[in-house]
């Protein structure tokens, strides 16, 4: 009985030895387990805190997107209300080309209207200075006939008295004859 007690006591020993190794290799992988445990989370910690970087960015990115669509929206707008702009000042400004042509075109012909007017007046004037010419020369001939008309009435006259006492002279001589 010993004898078996004794190899149980060795098999216990051997039991207990083996049950020590095996929990010592249980802890030692446990331990390597919880390590790897604490560096799976460390990694998930990180990765979690660089989804949360990325889906920050992301979600940056997206209203940057929004936000710059939303402007490009503005900017097409404004575009298209410039452009409506233009087209009215190149509107104008063919308008106002085609009013200043106009003008332009009235301006030479009122020149020319001038110009004419211009000579129809020179030519007046020198109608007028003719006429002025002949009415003077009119005049002049006038007072020279009124004063040759004085001086044939005048003469006249003369003659007239002097005939009236020739006559008288004559009637005179009669008389002194027929007496």
């Amino acid at each position: 009985m010993k004898k078996v007690l004794l190899e149980m006591e060795d098999q216990r020993s051997n039991y207990e030895q083996k049950a020590k190794e095996t929990l010592q290799k249980v802890l030692e992988e446990k331990m390597d387990a919880e390590q790897q445990l604490r560096s799976v989370q460390l990694s998930l910690a990180l990765a979690e805190r660089k989804c949360e970087e990325w889906r920050s960015q992301y979600e940056a990115l997206k209203e940057d997107w929004r936000t710059l669509g939303d402007q490009h929206r503005e900017l097409e707008s404004q575009l298209h209300v410039l452009q409506c702009k233009l087209q009215r000042a190149d509107s104008r400004d063919s308008q106002m080309n085609q009013a200043l042509r106009l003008l332009e075109s009235e301006h030479q012909e009122l020149q020319a209207k001038i110009e004419h007017l211009q000579g129809d007046r020179e030519q007046q004037s020198s109608d007028t200075r003719d006429l002025q010419d002949q009415l003077k020369r009119s005049e002049e001939e006038k007072q020279a006939l009124a004063s040759r008309i004085q001086q044939l009435q005048s003469l006249l006259q003369k003659q007239s008295l002097l005939h009236q006492e020739q006559e008288k002279l004559l009637k005179k001589g009669q008389q002194i004859y027929s007496h």
